[in-house]
């Protein structure tokens, strides 16, 4: 991983979470933090002070602004530092935070986003308190940031904060983490139309919004889309006035200190203490007690273990630790008590009196002691039914200096898709878990080295460190796409400048959208006519320069309005061209029939569903059009959910584009665009003066396609490749008059 690049103004990061990573001791009139050592902590000291070219100020302390649960409210005001921190208790009325975090957080978005709807609780009370505490968290930012500092918003208890800080501070950078995974649009729906609107709008005022896999990237590019209206290419989402990044960040761990811990004094004495006294094989798990780690399932695979394998009877010992947490709710409680029956009746129908099959301990575990387990056993169990990442698996593998041990992962973990080398099972499955446990106790040594060897190399290289450098890493190249896509609307001097140009140059060459660049964007299509006056100049341009229109629209649309003038048209995005000289259209030779009887009826059932829709047959393209839909919000959504169904039946093979347009979804071929059109005029002229104007969502490729010369112009205000912007379609006219006429005029 390359170090980030200095900046010539850098500012300080300030971290935002729900939780301070320090306990705040008063006493006799002295505050002291006693900080954490968590992978977060660690890798945001090595961010900011350890690595060269750090994209924040070294010199500043670490801002970090949190809840603490032991922070007397009288020491607001106060000073509470360490060497590289600076700590910001955020207070928050008991009552609030009750509501707040043991409800919105815990009792809703916790189970929902963890695939367990039934335990969700929908109250008006919790989310009026979410939306408080998030005030009082943006207060407590608002008091501190500084024009040049980067915010860092962690996780899911802070959804509505970066828009809030977005909306009061614009020019600050925004990263915002969510450390659990983001549920299917199935399950997030579920959410109040106005909760779940807030929550996407709130996590997209971040530049960058980061998860732990791909998956989960997905399911919010979904609910974006569906929820918000926003839709994304290559996970950029194009914001009208910025771009926001997403993308997935796997979150690791210090692999260093967990691989060196191998060969430490307290760490051996406690491998051979539990080597000494344990079965011939040693299972090991530990979890905090909750719903979601899949514990319940996991004695329900060690005991099918035991019934179809008794050879393995008093050969093995599967130590689990379960750390507790929440135990004062009721339903935890009702869990733990379930998990030391469950121990129990195992225990009591296998085990005898010189074997216990299961070793439970319901405590935390300190490091020295964790460390040796992890390194003394043979096989690590990791099955939660749903986790964001799992640290604990690569703990473990990190662990394995000697490179044996088995790691069996639950595919429902996040780390599965990075640790595919590990026996990955399907946590609900009895007999799956059962028979990983005895592949693994078979699994010779050589194999398990090399399996070892494929996650310490993954986990080595992308390691805590890794993960934060890639996250702002990526808040630096967005910087520079939004550089690229700057609005940079056209001056006096801007417009004068290409005139000169154009009266300078001999042999010019333009391009021109029609709708919302000739022509005003109106509810009816066949009603977008372009004016006499505009008409008049395309002809006084024409006669001059060659000009082509370039256009979504069909052929027949385009000969009928433009047969009385001297210009080329392109149609249907590329797909047909008609020269000035000829009367004949001539198809992209990439063009490939028969592909619009498959999707037709997709479009079809969507039209049927959305009154005012409807379904236009180009002689290359299918396009849905809802302008002149009744209900326009209720065809926006229904836009959203063609679009996602169109690109996951579109299979690859097919080479299919699906173009969001304006109030149009159109499916067309791939081989070919308006970039591409475009292109190839420029290429077979010696062309001294590019000139090419457009609206649209397809005129990026044309913008994109032409050469760097070009003087390319988007009509509006959204983000674009182009250099240039006018603001409405009225002022087409006026620049393209003023951009003729002489000095004198």
């Amino acid at each position: 991983m390359k170090n980030l690049k200095n900046k010539e103004k850098s500012g300080r990061l300030i971290i935002v979470a729900y939780r301070l990573p320090f306990k705040i001791i008063s006493e006799n009139d002295q505050v002291q933090l006693f900080q954490n050592s968590g992978g977060l902590v660690s890798a945001v000291l090595s961010l900011v002070h350890e690595q060269e070219g750090s994209p924040f100020n070294s010199e500043e302390k670490i801002q970090w602004v949190g809840f603490s649960e032991n922070t007397p409210e009288e020491l607001e005001g106060q000073s509470l530092a360490n060497d590289s921190f600076q700590a910001h208790p955020v207070f928050i009325p008991t009552e609030v935070n009750e509501n707040y975090y043991e409800g919105f957080c815990n009792n809703l978005i916790w189970p929902l986003c963890h695939y367990f709807p039934s335990l969700a609780k929908f109250d008006d009370a919790y989310f009026e308190s979410y939306q408080i505490a998030n005030k009082l968290f943006f207060d407590k930012v608002a008091e501190i940031i500084q024009p040049d500092d980067v915010v860092w918003v962690q996780d899911y208890q802070l959804m509505l904060l970066p828009d809030m800080i977005r909306q009061q501070f614009p020019q600050n950078k925004i990263g915002f983490f969510f450390h659990i995974p983001f549920p299917s649009f199935e399950l997030f729906r579920m959410l109040p139309v106005k909760w779940r609107k807030a929550i996407i709008d709130g996590i997209l005022g971040a530049d960058v919004v980061g998860f732990h896999t791909n998956d989960y990237v997905e399911y919010f590019l979904k609910a974006a889309r569906m929820v918000s209206g926003y839709g994304n290419k290559l996970h950029y989402i194009n914001m009208s006035n910025r771009i926001v990044k997403v993308d997935s960040f796997p979150i690791s761990i210090d692999y260093k200190k967990f691989n060196s811990a191998f060969d430490e004094p307290a760490v051996k004495k406690e491998r051979e203490q539990v080597r000494a006294s344990l079965k011939e094989k040693i299972i090991f798990s530990v979890d905090r007690l909750d719903y979601s780690k899949g514990i319940l399932h996991r004695l329900h695979g060690f005991q099918r273990f035991l019934e179809v394998y008794p050879d393995w009877h008093e050969k093995v010992s599967f130590v689990m630790v379960v750390v507790p947490s929440r135990d004062s709710i009721e339903q935890y409680q009702q869990m733990k008590s379930d998990i030391d029956q469950t121990v129990g009746r195992i225990n009591a129908n296998f085990g005898n009196i010189n074997w216990q099959p299961i070793i439970y301990q319901y405590r935390s575990m300190p490091y020295d002691e964790l460390l040796g387990m992890y390194t003394a056993s043979d096989v690590a169990l990791i099955t939660p039914v749903r986790d964001g990442m799992n640290l604990v698996c690569k703990e473990y593998v990190a662990s394995r200096k000697d490179k044996k041990g088995v790691l069996i992962l639950s595919e429902m973990a996040g780390a599965a898709a990075e640790l595919g080398e590990a026996l990955i099972i399907n946590p609900l499955d009895d007999q799956d878990i059962a028979d990983a446990i005895k592949r693994a106790f078979e699994m010779p040594e050589e194999e398990q080295t090399k399996r070892m060897n494929a996650m310490q190399t993954r986990i080595r290289e992308y390691d805590v460190f890794a993960w934060t450098n890639d996250f702002f890493t990526q808040m630096i190249m967005l910087e520079q796409e939004h550089e690229r896509l700057r609005q940079v609307f056209l001056t006096n001097k801007g417009i004068d400048d290409i005139r000169k140009a154009y009266a300078a140059s001999s042999n010019r060459i333009l391009f021109f959208d029609y709708d919302g660049t000739l022509a005003p964007i109106v509810p009816d299509p066949a009603k977008a006519i372009v004016s006499v006056d505009t008409k008049k100049l395309i002809m006084d341009l024409a006669k001059r320069d060659t000009v082509i229109i370039i256009s979504g629209r069909d052929r027949y649309f385009l000969h009928e309005l433009f047969k009385d003038l001297p210009v080329h048209i392109i149609a249907e995005h590329g797909a047909l061209i008609k020269t000035k000289d000829s009367d004949e259209w001539t198809l992209n030779d990439s063009y490939e029939e028969n592909w619009k009887e498959s999707i037709r009826p997709i479009l079809d059932i969507y039209a049927k569903r959305c009154p005012g829709a409807f379904v236009e047959e180009k002689e290359t393209s299918l396009a849905w059009h809802y302008r002149t839909a009744e209900d326009q919000e209720y065809a926006v959504r229904r836009a959203q959910e063609l679009i996602w169904q169109l690109k996951s039946f579109v299979q690859p093979e097919l080479n299919l584009q699906i173009i969001d347009g304006n109030k149009v979804v159109e499916v067309k071929k791939t081989a070919f665009n308006k970039g591409t059109a475009a292109r190839t005029f420029v290429e077979n002229g010696d062309y001294d003066f590019v000139l090419a104007m457009g609206d649209d969502t397809t005129d990026e490729d044309m913008f994109e396609a032409l050469p760097s010369t070009s003087y390319t112009i988007k009509i509006g205000d959204d983000l674009s490749a182009a250099r240039n912007h006018i603001r409405n379609q009225q002022e087409v006219f006026h620049f393209l008059k003023f951009m003729i006429s002489s000095p004198e005029e």
